[in-house]
């Protein structure tokens, strides 16, 4: 019983350590941009009162203007989409002079005011970012990420090159100004997307998120983000308020490992007391049985030191039958569960090992007690009560 309990133990254990790691790992995964002090907040233009492209231009520009006059804010972005949400809202491209037939060329689409970007951080690699004056009179123009360019622009230059979509009130044809590094759009454990952003004022979006980069604690900036927002149009629909960390660790990613990893870490501990205690009942309970005979030895000139590796050596080889039957068992059931890891491999030598010296160190030490009293037998004594 023991043996299995410490097996059960060496199983919750190691699921514990893997999903504890696979959770550290998702919320430290390269997002592209600095999620801190960076407030947002989700808005909803009516379309009957903003109906033409100007009304949306000017109302974006106000707000942009209002919430940088702000104390401690440094910048102040809008995006039809904030990151780490989700690889949707995708358009399907082509690009001019080269031969398309109809393939999917998937990408994540974007629609970005000019300072959407420098708010997210987002590091420029190759061109310039939007002006304000690229509105809807203007040619279509485009910033794409590293991924679009590494799958569709390999070994050149994409800046002055064009991209088409076959999307009708926009311009059908964007020309490539600037690449930025890949902003993680999707979930924290999908791979990154190919990615565009377009002009939030050549493509009219009444339904926006608004990013703002503060010096301050980004949480105490966003009900003052929600009332400038109702300041300057009651009719404005404003929701979903929220910094971006507290995004991240809202995500569908983050609460699923957050929650495996604390719900199997609650069993493993269990299952390590109930173990630790098997093995203490089992061992004290042998050295009641045998008190004569470790009367005997030491009457016939035994040490302290013999009798101590006499019952720790029994609790020694439970342990190891344990530990072992547990490792081997532990990686059977971390394949069955690879699909909840992200960045550790089922097998993790660190984890199995941190896992049987944590569960070995504890055994011994649950040992020790009943190995004290043995040693502390009194020879005499012994005999006497048999």
């Amino acid at each position: 019983m023991v043996v299995v309990e410490l097996a059960i133990a060496v199983v919750l254990l190691a699921g514990a350590g893997l999903l504890g790691q696979s959770l550290y790992r998702l919320l430290h995964v390269p997002l592209g941009f600095d999620p801190n002090h960076l407030a947002t907040v989700r808005v909803m233009a009516p379309a009957t009162v903003y109906q033409g492209g100007e009304q949306m231009a000017g109302l974006d520009g106000e707000i942009v203007r209002r919430v940088s006059s702000l104390p401690g804010v440094e910048f102040a972005g809008m995006t039809s989409m904030l990151p780490v949400e989700c690889n949707c809202a995708i358009d399907r491209i082509h690009f001019p002079g080269r031969p398309y037939h109809g393939e999917h060329n998937d990408v994540d689409e974007r629609h970005v005011s000019a300072e959407y970007l420098p708010t997210l951080r987002a590091r420029l690699v190759r061109g310039r970012l939007f002006s304000d004056a690229e509105d809807a009179s203007r040619p279509g123009v485009a910033v794409i990420n590293q991924a679009l360019a590494r799958k569709y622009f390999p070994g050149e230059d994409p800046v002055g090159q064009k991209i088409a979509n076959d999307e009708s009130g926009r311009p059908a044809l964007w020309e490539i100004v600037g690449v930025v590094d890949d902003v993680r759009e999707g979930p924290l454990d999908a791979d990154n997307w190919p990615a565009e952003y377009f002009p939030i004022n050549q493509t009219r979006d009444h339904y926006f998120s608004l990013a703002v980069r503060t010096r301050q604690d980004a949480g105490a900036l966003l009900p003052v983000l929600v009332s400038i927002l109702h300041e300057i149009d009651p009719n404005l629909g404003v929701s979903d308020e929220a910094t971006m960390n507290e995004k991240i660790d809202g995500t569908q990613a983050a609460l699923l490992h957050r929650f495996s990893a604390w719900l199997v870490g609650g069993f493993a501990t269990m299952a390590l007391v109930l173990g630790v205690v098997g093995l203490y009942g089992v061992i004290a309970y042998s050295v009641s049985q045998r008190t004569r005979e470790i009367g005997v030895r030491m009457a016939l000139g035994a040490q302290r030191s013999s009798v101590y590796k006499l019952v720790m050596r029994q609790a020694a080889w439970l342990t190891l039958a344990g530990l072992t039957i547990g490792l081997v068992c532990s990686v059977g059931t971390s394949l069955l569960t690879r699909n909840l890891l992200f960045g550790v491999q089922a097998w993790d030598a660190a984890t199995l090992s941190c896992v049987a010296a944590l569960l070995g160190l504890a055994s011994m030490a649950a040992s020790f007690l009943p190995a004290h009293r043995a040693a502390s037998v009194n020879p005499t004594d012994a005999l006497r009560a048999e």
